[in-house]
């Protein structure tokens, strides 16, 4: 959970509310911040990809620290430049970290739990993304208090990072526990599900990506205080922490399939909002629907993956990683140039809404039929 709180929580997401102080005293446009999150996210793109094969079997615990190290350093050097250059690489390279971290840490964490019997524990690993979106929310609003700039963000952040480091080298455990398939995995099977699963985890990471990139932008552009900036992030992390434990209650109930579509409505519905809705309501609901359902999405989208292609996890999860990753590259980049030709994030999040509701309805369509 630690470790997952500062790779993705910090590593990832915390340039979401630095952003509009980095767009403010660099004049940064709307497309050179989508650019900044896009070079992240084509880092953690090809981090997983690389993550994914077998080269790394025995040395998980290794990388997963290193990554953790990388995370923090990285954070640190974006705090000491003001170049356009500088910060599409250093983003870049930190893509790279959280995604071997997540990769990594998940396949200790997964191995142990499932020679324990312990699954229901997936959950808590997974919500330190959530505990890692509130502790940077409540760290910026004690930099806004101070009238700190944008690099204390960056330098704070590299800060809590090491700390991060320094518990999760303490208390992790060994290498991952193998299932014993070291072999070649078989291809994925010409499935009409499996790939209409694949081109909605796409669109999800497309239609989610705007709103977790650009949502304290957009309050600062709605003239709202840093204080409230610092508050819907909080709440968005908050909302993030326990969702994938209830989602998967609402799965249990409903279905994998069904589970992901309704997420996908509901999460168009905060994005929607967020930009719709006037005054302090429309952000709140925007950060507290993303946070309560980001996770159980992603989770979700992996999960419906491997259950359709069950003899080349390895394989399942870089397709389907590369199609989510895809989505979460093009978004940012596309949003910020219509933020900027319109003036504001209104068109960028009403597309980002239409896109998830066709996530929700193509994974949908996917599942199986009763007989």
């Amino acid at each position: 959970m630690i470790a997952l709180a500062v790779a993705m929580g910090i590593g990832r997401f915390v340039y979401t509310p630095i952003l509009p102080g980095m767009m403010e005293e660099l004049g940064l446009s709307p497309a050179d911040a989508g650019w900044i999150a896009s070079a992240n996210y084509l880092g953690y793109l090809i981090g997983a990809l690389a993550a994914a094969g077998g080269w790394a079997h025995g040395r998980e615990r290794m990388l997963m620290l290193a990554g953790l190290v990388a995370s923090a350093v990285l954070a640190g050097l974006m705090g000491l430049t003001g170049s356009m250059a500088a910060f599409l690489t250093i983003r870049f390279l930190a893509g790279l970290a959280s995604a071997f971290v997540m990769v990594f840490m998940s396949s200790i964490v997964f191995g142990h739990l499932a020679a324990t019997n312990r699954n229901n524990l997936q959950a808590l690993h997974f919500g330190g993304v959530g505990l890692g979106i509130a502790a940077s929310s409540a760290m910026m609003a004690i930099l806004v208090t101070e009238h700190a700039g944008w690099p204390a963000g960056w330098l704070w952040s590299a800060a809590i990072s090491a700390c991060g480091f320094a518990a999760v080298a303490l208390f992790v455990g060994g290498a991952a526990t193998t299932n014993g398939n070291e072999g070649r995995e078989p291809a994925l099977p010409k499935d009409r599900s499996l790939v209409k699963v694949i081109v909605a985890y796409g669109l999800f990471g497309f239609g989610y990506v705007v709103t977790a990139t650009f949502l304290v932008a957009i309050v600062r552009q709605g003239g709202g205080s840093r204080v409230f900036e610092a508050m819907v992030w909080m709440v968005t992390g908050l909302a993030a922490f326990p969702s994938l434990w209830l989602w998967q209650k609402v799965a249990a109930r409903i279905g994998l399939y069904s589970a992901y579509a309704v997420a996908c409505l509901l999460e168009a519905v905060g994005v929607t909002a967020s930009v719709a809705m006037g005054g302090s309501i429309g952000p709140l609901l925007g950060g507290f629907l993303l946070g309560g359902t980001v996770i159980a999405i992603t989770a979700f989208g992996l999960q419906t993956a491997r259950l359709l292609a069950p003899q080349a996890p390895r394989r399942t999860f870089a397709v389907t990683t590369a199609s989510f990753s895809l989505g979460q590259i093009i978004g940012p980049v596309v949003a910020g140039l219509l933020a900027q030709a319109s003036g504001s994030f209104f068109l960028a999040s009403i597309m980002a809404a239409a896109v998830l509701l066709a996530s929700g309805a193509i994974a949908w369509s996917a599942a199986p039929k009763s007989p």
